[in-house]
């Protein structure tokens, strides 16, 4: 399976008429519209209110409209959805290059809190959107969805897009709300493609306690086995890079043996159906904290920039196609003869989203301040407000999803079906919009002015003023285990447990991790390298 390209432009390129020109004027179309949102979202870096998803999404509807007046109506869109394609293909960029540029030292600090937004949380907002839907559509009258449905609108709702809140936050600006708001992300979508897969392969219409904790059983299992799958596929690149050290003859081999072996961490985890998501970020953090200092320095310069390219890319991509799909004048056709169920359905698919977004954000954020000891440490009520917000974002995974359940190869004939695809599309677009338009001013207005908490400046001085994959070699731009007080009793393990679980990782890490897969300070050094010129004056 794969995208479907078909000629919007019928009869163009005059003499041109084999099969084969169809696809090619397509991908010209769509490669050139991309450029365009590239361009128009250079232009508009300096806005207070658009991201390059928006850009990109506006960009799509127009075009959208533009082939839709051209065709007569008959399509309004270059390619056919397919969500295999968006999981294979666009989503492994994204998320690994998330993971290979994420400050390691603040995502694994507030790891606990992460978890307990992106699993408990996402369990929460299934659970409220699987019922409510329910039972509100019951009392409109909509009775074209069976319990299997309901159940995969939980899952479908439930997923947050990661990607446009990348674009909405500030690592450096707003570090822990970055770290908290992308870090569920991640945890978030991979929990609501193992929900959506066991949806598929339980028979839920009647649960049991039995069926729940086979479902528990299968979400532990997945989680622990794709992130310890992502780690060894990122250790063992690193002691290939290491030990043959392929840069003294072709960084070419180096930045090629690093993209295919992040891109194996994705595919092995899709064949033994494990999270692939997961796998692949997982993936990136061991990479960029070992792999990427084993290389030589070009090929630093040129996988940091590459992986970033190929996520922009992809990010791109998707929401350029979501805007052009938005106006599939197929699936309208079909909605257009009951639009008041067509807006009833989006109301309550929106309003189970925002309910079960606060039902997961404020509680849990309450549950999480009760083990901080310090104020500086709590999620205070305006940054839980943040992302409750930044939160209610639903994008590609939510379409992707939708399309899996409710179409076959993107069309479907069914008036029911058609309802959800509007309905996930309609709400798509809105939230991204609306709340990503809005999420910027929302942070300058609740937080001005806002920086980096005292105790987080205090702590990450160093990893938050250099890059994390800057191209500096000192190994003491990386704070020092000496600088990490020592834990002297149960006492501190009790109180400061992410302080103490630090101080052990970071010993074993320079004890016996570095030496045997290299990283910051033990980069080989082999006759005729770089990095013995370098030491040499360049000479």
């Amino acid at each position: 399976m794969g995208f479907n390209w078909s000629l919007p432009f019928g009869g163009l390129g005059g003499s041109i008429g084999e099969p084969d020109a169809a696809p090619v004027h397509s991908i010209t179309l769509f490669v050139a519209l991309l450029l365009t949102c590239i361009l128009i979202g250079h232009l508009l870096e300096k806005s207070r209110w658009m991201n390059e998803s928006i850009t990109a999404l506006v960009i799509g509807v127009v075009t959208g409209i533009l082939i839709l007046v051209t065709t007569g109506g008959k399509s309004s869109r270059i390619l056919i959805f397919d969500e295999e394609i968006f999981f294979i293909y666009l989503l492994p960029p994204i998320i690994f290059n998330a993971g290979f540029q994420v400050k390691k030292k603040q995502f694994f600090r507030n790891f606990m809190t992460i978890t307990l937004f992106g699993a408990v949380g996402t369990l929460i907002s299934f659970v409220i959107i699987f019922l409510g839907s329910r039972k509100l559509f019951s009392i409109l009258g909509i009775d074209f969805l069976d319990t299997m449905d309901f159940l995969a609108l939980g899952a479908i709702f439930s997923a947050t897009d990661s990607v446009c809140t990348l674009q909405v936050l500030s690592q450096e600006d707003t570090p822990l709300l970055y770290s908290l708001v992308f870090g569920e992300g991640v945890v978030n979508d991979a929990t609501s493609v193992v929900l959506f897969n066991a949806i598929q392969r339980f028979d839920l219409s009647h649960i049991t306690s039995s069926i729940a904790l086979q479902l528990l059983g299968s979400f532990l299992y997945l989680f622990f086995t794709s992130t310890l799958l992502g780690i060894a596929i990122g250790l063992l690149s690193a002691y290939i890079i290491k030990k043959l050290y392929f840069g003294r003859h072709s960084t070419d081999r180096e930045v090629s043996l690093m993209m295919l072996m992040a891109y194996l961490s994705y595919v092995m985890a899709e064949l033994f159906d494990l999270s692939g998501i997961l796998t692949v970020f997982f993936c990136g953090i061991v990479m960029s904290h070992y792999t990427w200092h084993n290389v030589t320095e070009s090929s630093r310069v040129t996988t940091k920039h590459a992986f970033a390219a190929l996520s922009f890319i992809s990010e791109i991509f998707i929401f350029l196609y979501v805007g052009m799909d938005a106006l599939d004048i197929e699936k309208w056709r079909i909605v257009a003869k009951s639009p008041a169920t067509s807006a009833g359905v989006s109301s309550v698919m929106l309003g189970m989203v925002l309910l079960g977004r606060a039902a997961s954000v404020f509680p849990l954020s309450f549950i999480s301040n009760l083990f901080k000891k310090s104020d500086n440490d709590k999620i205070q009520f305006k940054e839980q407000i943040i992302i409750w917000w930044a939160g209610l974002i639903r994008g590609a995974v939510s379409m992707a999803l939708a399309y899996n359940q409710f179409t076959r190869a993107g069309y479907t004939q069914l008036q029911g079906n058609a309802f959800m695809i509007t309905s996930t599309i309609t709400i798509v677009l809105f939230s991204t919009v609306v709340f990503g338009l809005a999420t910027k001013p929302l942070i300058r207005w609740l937080l001005p002015g806002h920086t980096a908490r005292s105790s987080e400046l205090e702590d990450d001085a160093k990893a938050l003023s250099l890059p994390l994959l800057g191209i500096s070699q000192d190994p003491g731009a990386e704070t020092s285990t000496d600088n990490i007080q020592r834990p002297v009793s149960l006492r501190m393990l009790l109180t400061k447990p992410t302080n103490t679980v630090h101080y052990y990782w970071r010993k074993f890490d320079d004890g016996f991790m570095r030496p045997v897969f290299g990283g910051r300070g033990f980069t080989p050094f082999v006759p005729g390298s770089p990095i013995e010129r370098s030491l040499h004056g360049g000479k």
